[in-house]
């Protein structure tokens, strides 16, 4: 079994229980983050790691969205959630490592609580801006390495076991991977002992 494999059948497997997990978190750190991200967004619109759509009902009406996850499992609880919302939303399996899609495509890529448990972020972050258009936004929510030294040694700790079992990682900054890029931040927010980070960077046009 290749690791993409792997990771496919652990999301499917997680997709019964990850909107109760998530919602513990959305409610007791993560706050208002999906609707600051969502209200942001503009244009065509591809969300990375889409899920189970928990951030569907936050879109802009006015915007055309697509939305890629590894997990068929995942996808299916989108497509049923899209549904209910009477969303309208492409859906499609892929990697983020290989976005399928072409250069300059969307006028807004998003991902929330995504690159934390994407194997190679940098690699998704390089072509989460390779899809975006000349002027557009890359906005960006995870949790990340805390600001303070002791939550981040608990943070390793965690790691410990979190990684190989889950592939779920605490102390990545994806900020610095947009900053790598060359990317201008529009916007940045930082709280929860610096647990949470939003930001919107915006492709050089």
């Amino acid at each position: 079994m290749t690791k993409a494999e792997r990771w496919n059948r652990y999301w499917d497997r997680k997709s019964a229980t990850y909107d109760a997990e998530m919602g513990v978190w959305d409610r007791r750190l993560f706050g208002d983050s999906r609707e600051w991200a969502c209200e942001q967004a503009a244009g065509e619109v591809l969300e990375v790691a889409v899920g189970t759509g928990l951030n569907l009902a936050w879109y802009p009406a006015e915007v055309t969205l697509t939305g890629l996850d590894l997990s068929s499992g995942m996808l299916e609880l989108a497509r049923s959630r899209a549904r209910d919302l009477g969303r309208a939303v492409t859906l499609r399996q892929g990697s983020a490592h290989e976005l399928p899609f072409a250069e300059a495509s969307f006028d807004t890529v998003l991902c929330t609580f995504g690159l934390c448990a994407i194997p190679d972020p940098a690699a998704a972050v390089g072509e989460m801006s390779r899809v975006l258009r000349p002027g557009g936004r890359l906005i960006l929510v995870d949790h990340v390495a805390a600001s303070s030294w002791p939550v981040r040694a608990m943070q390793w700790l965690v790691e410990l076991a979190s990684v190989p079992l889950a592939g779920e990682h605490f102390r990545r900054r994806p900020l610095k991977l947009v900053e790598a890029l060359g990317l201008p931040i529009d916007r940045r927010e930082r709280f929860k002992l610096g647990l949470v980070e939003r930001l919107v960077a915006r492709k050089v046009s």
